[in-house]
């Protein structure tokens, strides 16, 4: 079971890393959307980071957690068009 966390939360911190670095804020940044945008991505960023600091702690299912609200924050954003992703990435559920 501990193996299955392990993988699980290494593979969903990979994929909002991954996720982050992919997707590109569409709206100008000036414009209320691209202030949502900035929004999103604060709050997967720090989700992020909230998991990384749980790992640290050895707290590996509040890792996983944020791993995943932060995943699920940008995937939001991207399928309500505040992101522009590449074509060829199966990293969101556009």
């Amino acid at each position: 079971m501990s193996a299955d966390l392990e993988e699980k939360t290494d593979r969903y911190e990979r994929m909002l890393a991954d996720a982050l670095a992919a997707a590109e804020p569409r709206p100008p940044a000036d414009t209320p959307l691209g202030e949502a945008a900035a929004d999103v991505v604060e709050m997967a960023e720090s989700y992020l980071d909230d998991g990384r600091h749980f790992r640290e702690d050895g707290d590996p299912v509040n890792a996983l957690a944020s791993y995943s609200y932060g995943y699920g924050w940008l995937d939001a954003g991207v399928r309500l068009g505040l992101f522009a992703v590449p074509d060829d990435t199966e990293l969101f559920t556009t």
